[in-house]
């Protein structure tokens, strides 16, 4: 068993570790407060985009744009699949990483013409160990999200898919469900599904409930938008991941800072026993040395 000043000293250790854990609570609550409340600013504008776009598709359903264009001619097989990879520049977050490399995985094995864009740095770390090659990773996002860096990531992935460089465009990301739950997802970007621009439930498709006037024409008017919700949706993607990563990590410091409460507890008790042990101790030997020296007066 340890003595008292081990003891003692794995103690101040694990409240030094302590310190920090809780101030890594501390500083992702607040990056989580704020990134939620940049999202929920900026959610009414691109709920627009959607609604107007629904409106066009409902006026005008025979409507050909090469947003929507799902091009049946290739087969599922030979279709190249752009998967946009939300993940972490840093650890301690819990399962947050490793469910995103497990979708990913999943995706990669079903086949087709994989193509990554990861943000993050341990996406780009893993997928450089795995031999899984990478057409682009975006640095210094994940840690910020922002509209700026969302239509960096939009222009870059659009021009791929209007070029034929890609045939659909895919985005795996973590959404923060509630408190306790996080949940990796992908969603589909391009083409556009229809199905997402729904109208309102029993009311034919090409049933007019508004005149609107689209100048100079629809497809003008869904070009025109179209970019901008995308870029809205991986803005949208990217602060979901980036409140489920600093919420995994809150409650990993959490669990932390329970498990090393648990730990001094438990050495207390120890340290407590040891002294006690030392003191029983340094009395017996008190005890023995006056008994032996009434003995020596004796004789």
């Amino acid at each position: 068993m340890a003595n008292a000043r081990e003891i003692q000293s794995r103690m101040n250790s694990i409240r030094s570790t302590m310190k920090i854990t809780n101030a890594m609570y501390t500083i992702s609550s607040s990056k989580l407060k704020k990134a939620r409340k940049n999202l929920t600013d900026t959610e009414p504008y691109f709920y627009a985009l959607q609604r107007t776009i629904s409106r066009i598709v409902r006026h005008t359903p025979e409507i050909e744009d090469p947003y929507f264009d799902t091009r049946p001619q290739i087969k599922p097989e030979d279709k190249k699949i752009g998967y946009i990879v939300v993940t972490a520049d840093k650890g301690l977050a819990g399962a947050y990483n490793h469910n995103v490399f497990k979708l990913v995985q999943e995706q990669i094995d079903k086949g087709g013409n994989p193509m990554l864009f990861v943000v993050g740095e341990l996406g780009q770390q893993y997928f450089v160990r795995k031999g899984i090659p990478v057409e682009q990773d975006f640095r210094y996002t994940v840690q910020n999200p922002n509209m700026s860096r969302a239509r960096i990531i939009e222009e870059k992935i659009v021009d791929y898919f209007l070029s034929g460089k890609l045939d659909e465009v895919y985005m795996i990301y973590t959404r923060m469900v509630n408190a306790m739950k996080m949940e990796a997802e992908i969603t589909q970007l391009l083409p556009l599904p229809k199905s997402n621009f729904s109208v309102p439930q029993g009311i034919p498709i090409d049933i007019h409930l508004e005149e609107i006037t689209m100048k100079p024409s629809p497809k003008a008017v869904i070009d025109a938008i179209v970019p901008n919700y995308i870029a809205g949706f991986i803005y949208g993607g990217l602060v979901e991941s980036y409140s489920s990563e600093q919420n995994s990590r809150m409650m990993a410091m959490q669990a932390a800072t329970k498990s090393a409460q648990d730990m001094l507890d438990e050495l207390a008790i120890t340290y407590n026993r040891v002294r006690q042990a030392a003191i029983t101790q340094e009395i017996t030997e008190v005890i023995s040395g006056a008994k032996a020296q009434k003995k020596k007066k004796k004789k």
